[in-house]
């Protein structure tokens, strides 16, 4: 009995562990007036480092693109639109993108809208900005452990492309031209 007990506390030890580790390979879409637009991202966990993510002295302070951060983790985070956007002012052709974020004030981010695809998050280079976009930074209703992208559609050929991650709802209206 004793020997089961402690490969059943084992076992769920490994899968909280499991549970707070980052998720690869996920992706979020909406299709509006018949156009798909996608994210492919990999979602850390905030895995007990509550206020200690953002910022020069935080978590995301020590990539070395910092401020621009990849929104994500492992591999840039990726854009597909199968069609023309209007993203917060900014045109986006139909295509492949990277996104990252520029987290410089706490209080005003930027959706960094990159060129490049298939890179390492690691890996950013300005040159290859298609723009840059302000964010509407709010806090979600609670705090958010996995990071999590949603793209909704809010009527119409209209979106929102949203992330949340610990205390922070970051978000950018679109429009699907």
């Amino acid at each position: 009995m004793k020997s089961f007990l402690i490969g059943a506390g084992v076992l769920i030890a490994a899968a909280s562990l499991a549970s707070a580790e980052t998720k690869a390979g996920l992706t979020e879409s909406v299709t509006i007036a018949g156009k798909t637009v996608s994210i492919k991202y990999s979602a850390p966990a905030v895995n007990g480092r509550v206020g200690k993510l953002f910022g020069k002295d935080g978590q995301v302070g020590s990539d070395a693109t910092y401020p621009v951060w990849r929104a994500g983790a492992n591999a840039a985070t990726a854009l597909h639109t199968d069609a023309d956007l209007d993203l917060g002012g900014l045109a986006v052709p139909k295509g492949d993108y990277s996104l990252y974020i520029n987290v410089a004030n706490p209080a005003a981010w930027e959706l960094i809208v990159n060129k490049q695809t298939g890179q390492s998050g690691m890996t950013y280079d300005a040159k290859q900005d298609l723009g840059r976009v302000k964010m509407t930074i709010g806090k979600p209703p609670a705090m958010v452990e996995q990071l999590k992208y949603t793209l909704t559609g809010a009527g119409g050929n209209k979106g929102k492309l949203q992330l949340d991650w610990e205390n922070v709802a970051a978000s950018v209206t679109f429009t699907v031209k």
